[in-house]
């Protein structure tokens, strides 16, 4: 299933029962305004999932601002909104992609072949002129049997190790000020990991929508020149926009990547870890 679908494409399958769409739109400075969002207007039928209380697990203080759910408990959340084997299952946002990137990544990790990003969003399906609704529809909770792909991603100890015995490049989806420790907003120490090597999550997208795959491709291939995808591990601040990347890799065809999950503020967390500004 190719990982995006444009409004008219979902607007024709709307109706289909085993299409779930869901909201998880975000503001990081304001985490209660998506849901405020949500309740305001979203788009038909859609069910909604917050970063922080669906789409991450417990924090620490060690283990980054947005750590990987535990499997078990995510499978039970898409249960009860619903979702099963047989889903196709929709995301969407209105920030470009990031969060829904984010729950497309994390039903690739639990096993799910039927999830697609809308490209281009909730500003693409009001452009459109398409049914919005503020009502919360009702739905029978499902089983969501799950198999977790745990090779999908690494950990800080794996990147850490990495850096004395290289196995793979780091690719970090921040913006270029935040890469290089100015401008740092978010987390208490700024710069990035050793070897790293920058792409804005942002870059994937021309005007709202993600590039053709001839031009991601085009454009990612100069960046990592004769590495393959799966020698490549994408991290950004918290696991979240490096999900972006790998969704575009994915359109591109070039998908086979894996995410450190905790990246640059879980690493950030433990001063004994090499760092560069």
């Amino acid at each position: 299933m190719h990982p995006l679908i444009r409004v008219e494409q979902l607007q024709a399958i709307l109706s289909d029962p085993n299409v779930i769409v869901i909201d998880c739109r975000h503001d990081l400075a304001q985490p209660a305004a998506g849901r405020a969002a949500y309740a305001a207007s979203h788009i038909l039928g859609a069910r909604f999932m917050h970063l922080d209380e669906d789409l991450s697990g417990l924090k620490t203080g060690l283990n980054g601002r947005h750590p990987l759910p535990e499997p078990e408990a995510l499978a039970e959340k898409l249960g009860q909104l619903g979702i099963n084997a047989q889903s196709r299952v929709v995301a969407y946002d209105a920030s470009g992609g990031p969060f829904a990137a984010r729950l497309w990544w994390l039903l690739c990790w639990l096993g799910c072949e039927q999830v697609q990003v809308l490209d281009g969003g909730w500003q693409a399906w009001i452009a459109a002129g398409e049914v919005v609704s503020d009502q919360i529809s009702e739905w029978q909770p499902q089983t969501f049997a799950f198999s977790p792909q745990y090779a999908l991603h690494v950990s800080a100890n794996e990147v850490l190790a990495n850096l004395s015995e290289p196995q793979f490049q780091l690719v970090d989806a921040r913006s270029a000020e935040r890469f290089i420790g100015q401008g740092e907003t978010i987390d208490p120490i700024a710069g990035h990991i050793p070897g790293a090597i920058n792409r804005f999550f942002m870059l994937n997208l021309l005007d709202g929508h993600f590039k053709s795959p001839e031009q991601l491709q085009q454009e990612w291939q100069a960046l990592l020149g004769m590495q393959r995808p799966d020698q490549i591990v994408h991290q950004c601040g918290s696991g979240v926009t490096a999900c972006h990347n790998l969704l575009a890799l994915a359109v591109a065809g070039l998908d086979g990547g894996r995410l450190y999950p905790g990246s640059w503020s879980e690493w950030c967390s433990d001063p004994a870890r090499p760092m560069l500004c």
